[in-house]
């Protein structure tokens, strides 16, 4: 066998170009309207969309939109409370005021909607100024 003789095993094909009219018509293989049809169409990656959507101010934290929101507990509450001066997320799940599942931390607000009738120990708790008050004159204490 000599140089001459030789032959390919596959055959020299040429790609084939879109858009340029001949015998791919109408969409020119498109097949769509808008950015897709046109050339040098590139869509935005949706990691860049999910960067420009960050604010650029200083300070922003991811976890601040997770952040459990308080149950709202008025005074009025607390005189359902049986037995004693203890007022805790625990002490209002014993006493069916507010639902606590097993291994959930539950926030609670006190508000000063109503009036106190004895003196209360609270605690683990955020309490409204107002309520607060209201509680520190019928002699009770407000820790956090």
């Amino acid at each position: 066998m000599q140089s001459h003789e030789l032959k390919r095993v596959h055959k020299n094909t040429k790609k084939k170009t879109v858009g340029r009219g001949g015998t791919r018509g109408k969409t020119a293989g498109r097949g769509t309207k808008g950015q897709n049809a046109r050339a040098g169409h590139k869509k935005r990656p949706e990691a860049l969309e999910r960067i420009k959507k960050i604010p650029k101010l200083r300070g922003y934290r991811w976890n601040t939109a997770v952040k459990p929101k308080p149950i709202v507990i008025n005074l009025f509450d607390l005189a359902k409370l049986d037995g004693g001066t203890e007022v805790s997320p625990r002490a209002l799940a014993k006493a069916g005021i507010i639902s606590m599942p097993r291994h959930v931390h539950r926030v609670v607000k006190i508000l000063s909607k109503g009036d106190v009738t004895s003196a209360y120990n609270v605690h683990h708790c955020f309490v409204s100024i107002t309520a607060k008050d209201k509680i520190e004159k019928a002699g009770g204490v407000v820790k956090q």
